[in-house]
């Protein structure tokens, strides 16, 4: 084979074998089919109620995917059952239970060992339950200033790690606050600058991010793409700025919507945590028709 020839061969064979990628383009892929999720502290009333016959009604709305609120680390245990039991009445409901969201910052400021031995807890629970997800959903008021928040965001990464290490992933819940600028510096800026992103990911509050942040969630999908694998949508008074039903106050999700893989949304939970119109079964009815009508026909 001459040396033309052998040019000639290889870029034949180099055009063959990059052809079947060529051919996946963004055009041909499949849209990814988003489960509609319901984190259960809406509904914490009707649940201590009657926790059976609730989640009944949840399933039967299309609800297909929960995130739990409140864990018993000594009973390893959720909403007054153990968790094999609770994962059995999910699975009874075809419903999955994707998050968890766990008393984490009880241990802001405790041992290592303390915060070690609660996190470990917290694996056993969620992994009954098939979670793939372990939450800090909150910061004490000791932790916000931007000091102490500084001193927490330092122990994210080691927790996360330990956390990776069992299979699953830690995963940050902001509120308004990190939003909020002290000593010209923004806690949320810190947060995304100071963790690993393959240690810590993102679990995105839009609420509070459009009632305090100066910013578009799209500027701060931007900063950190791909990182804000679970969403919590809910929506804002258009008056009082507290909670509504998706669909009646200020956050339109249809303009948020289009920035789902550049955020990298893998999960959705609809949230509402208090000022319902009617009552909290009612408020998560009519938000299930906003997102089946709104979001996931174009999803």
């Amino acid at each position: 084979m001459t040396t033309l020839d052998r040019r000639l061969f290889l870029q034949i064979a180099g055009s063959a074998a990059f052809a079947p990628i060529a051919m996946t383009t963004p055009q041909s892929k499949k849209p990814r089919r988003y489960k509609m999720g319901l984190q259960l502290f809406t509904i914490r009333r009707p649940l201590a109620a009657n926790r059976d016959e609730t989640l009944k009604r949840v399933a039967a709305l299309g609800y297909e995917e929960v995130e739990t609120y409140g864990f018993d680390p000594n009973g390893v245990g959720y909403y007054g059952l153990p968790a094999k039991e609770f994962a059995q009445r999910l699975r009874d409901l075809n419903m999955t239970c994707v998050s968890g969201h766990y008393d984490l910052n009880k241990f802001a400021e405790a041992s290592n060992d303390e915060l070690n031995r609660y996190i470990d807890q917290c694996i056993e629970g969620a992994k009954v339950l098939g979670q793939s997800y372990i939450t800090w959903p909150v910061l004490d008021e000791t932790s916000k200033p931007i000091e102490k928040f500084k001193a927490l965001v330092a122990r994210l990464n080691p927790l996360g790690e330990r956390v990776a290490k069992a299979g699953l992933q830690l995963a940050y819940h902001n509120h308004g606050y990190e939003f909020v600028e002290q000593n010209g510096q923004l806690p949320y800026d810190i947060l995304l600058k100071e963790t690993d992103p393959a240690l810590v990911k993102l679990q995105v509050d839009l609420y509070w991010l459009a009632h305090d942040s100066k910013e578009p969630a799209r500027y701060w999908f931007k900063k950190a793409p791909g990182r804000y694998v679970m969403w919590h949508v809910k929506d804002m008074d258009k008056v009082s700025r507290d909670y509504t039903e998706l669909g009646n106050g200020t956050i339109d999700y249809t303009q948020i919507w289009p920035d789902i893989e550049l955020a990298g949304m893998k999960h959705f939970f609809v949230e509402q945590g208090g000022n319902f119109a009617q009552d909290p079964m009612k408020s998560i009815e009519d938000c299930a028709t906003y997102v089946k009508q709104r979001l996931l026909k174009s999803s």
